[in-house]
């Protein structure tokens, strides 16, 4: 390996081995022509300028020297035994097999990397073709240029996102060893024997929680106890949403039957129990599946003893199909109505009579919400736009409609302002501002499909319920404050439906609702919660 003047000098096949594969990384041979890199037995300039000019015809082939382990390893052996070196020789051989793995990683990485770049050329190629074949002409350089810059922001932007949601998952674990009771379960509901579709929490006293269920009937309870309080039953299908009167004891359902009902209720509150501890609970991403079946069972029912409504107060009868949401405009003198017959109506709630039909929209309605102090109502559709309706002008009824969703919205509600908050299928929740409907000004993407969202008046945090069990809470402007708790022992065990903040209840101020047939009652604690934000 060594001459007398101690210059080096290699094997045509050490020489070939030790030198990358790529010929624009050769130097030049004396004849000022590349060195072709090939395990030939011919190494002159001649010979490697025709494998050249053949190799430009054909595909790229890369072809790895088969050197046996002491060849490759010969050179670094015999220059470190030419050297006074004071290690042991085992030392010295478990260096160089370890150099001689690394040099093997290495050798694979840059052919992986020319097998890329390869690929890429070829994608190029066909994109370009493809183009053209779309124009019918060749694309000049300026077009070419203006696709490839848009397919570059495409890229740029898709690996933003991969970016946040990563440094927001990273972000999350470390909230999970900080957060101290942030968020407890507090009370469970349990009675209905069906999905719940519905939560809402009444806005006079006494404050009560209604649930709308499958099972054809409405529940009011007792936050405090869990307690059963009142049974409605004058629907004959699926009870799909429940909504409180503003200032009287009136409670407003929509069902499957395609009529809204209102009946009026009168409760009287038990004494409130002692509420069980659940402070070591605290909002994470640890934790325990679950299965399915494990929800909670139901041997009696427990609504059997509280008092039954059995006829509504007014009936509202215009829809020609399933009426799925159902709200009252401010003041209390007139509801809207939400059906999968593609229309939202507006009624008198003295008379029963259709005052206006809302249509416009291209399929099923999902959900249907009114301003809580101004006569706007915003509907959302299967058609993955919503739209708002003005009624504050009594000559002039606008509508405004909101492109931004690429499947199903869920729901959309207000907030205080001019700002509403939609949620869809398509995994995201955009908060929009009234003033500018182009474009949302927050946008919040998820990891699964979004039910009846709620926001809190006043801390302004979004409460989102998953199609997969959980539910997350958001601020406005998109950041990530928790998630709720689940495990084997608490929490929903099926797609959570609704959500519904009642943020003055001392006990509970966020209620929950799936189907696995319960509602829950949280606490959170919202100060610690925006000091941890």
């Amino acid at each position: 390996m060594f001459s007398e003047e101690g210059v080096t000098t290699l094997t045509h096949k050490e020489q070939t081995s030790s030198l990358p594969t790529d010929s624009s990384l050769l130097p030049e041979c004396p004849g000022h022509h590349l060195l072709e890199v090939m395990p030939t037995e011919s190494g002159s300039c001649s010979t490697a300028r025709q494998a050249k000019q053949k190799r430009k015809s054909h595909s790229l082939s890369i072809r790895r020297t088969n050197s046996s382990e002491q060849e490759r390893t010969g050179l670094p052996r015999e220059m470190l035994e030419g050297q006074d070196s004071k290690l042991p020789s085992s030392v010295r051989s478990t260096l160089l097999e370890l150099f001689g793995q690394i040099e093997r990683e290495f050798e694979n990485l840059y052919i992986e990397n020319l097998e890329l770049r390869r690929e890429i050329e070829t994608l190029n190629e066909r994109l370009t073709a493809e183009g053209q074949a779309i124009d019918g002409a060749e694309l000049s350089k300026g077009q070419l240029k203006t696709k490839a810059s848009h397919s570059t922001s495409q890229l740029s932007q898709k690996l933003k996102t991969t970016y946040k949601a990563s440094t927001s998952k990273i972000v999350s674990s470390f909230k999970t060893t900080t957060s101290r009771a942030v968020c407890q379960l507090v009370k469970e509901y349990i009675g209905h024997r069906d999905g719940i579709w519905d939560v809402s929490v009444a806005r006079t006293q006494p404050v009560v929680l209604g649930t709308a269920s499958a099972d054809h009937t409405a529940l009011l309870w007792s936050i405090e106890t869990g307690r059963c309080l009142v049974k409605y039953t004058g629907h004959v299908g699926s009870v799909n949403s429940i909504k409180f009167h503003p200032s009287e004891q009136l409670a407003l359902t929509a069902s499957g039957d395609q009529t809204a009902h209102i009946w009026r209720y009168a409760v009287q509150l038990p004494t409130p129990q002692p509420v069980a501890d659940t402070s070591q609970q605290i909002c994470g991403e640890d934790e325990v599946e679950c299965s399915d079946k494990d929800e909670p069972d139901v041997d009696g029912d427990v609504s059997s003893d509280c008092p039954t409504i059995r006829v509504p107060l007014t009936s509202l009868k215009s829809h020609q199909g399933v009426v799925i949401a159902a709200d009252w405009l401010v003041g209390g003198q007139q509801v809207v109505t939400a059906s999968w017959d593609r229309a939202a109506n507006l009624y008198d709630v003295q008379t029963a009579e259709l005052v206006h039909s809302l249509t416009g929209h291209d399929q099923e309605l999902t959900h249907c919400c009114t301003h809580p102090t101004q006569r706007l109502v915003v509907t959302s559709s299967r058609d993955t736009t919503f739209r708002l309706w003005d009624f504050r002008d009594p000559s002039i009824h606008s509508v405004n409609v909101f492109q931004g969703h690429t499947d199903t919205v869920t729901s959309a509600v207000f907030t205080v302002g001019d700002n509403v908050v939609s949620g869809s299928d398509d995994r995201t929740v955009k908060v929009w501002d009234l003033k500018n409907m182009r474009s949302p000004i927050a946008t919040i993407r998820t990891d699964s499909a979004i039910n009846r969202i709620n926001v809190c008046v006043g801390q302004k945090i979004i409460a989102l319920p998953h199609d997969n069990r959980q539910v997350r809470l958001f601020d406005m402007s998109g950041v990530r404050l928790a998630r709720l708790p689940r495990s084997s022992r608490q929490g929903h065990r099926r797609m959570v439906c609704c959500s519904a903040w009642s943020e003055d209840h001392p006990v509970c101020n966020l209620f929950t609702c799936g189907f696995d047939r319960q509602a829950i009652g949280w606490n959170i604690n919202i100060p610690a919660l925006l000091q941890e934000k």
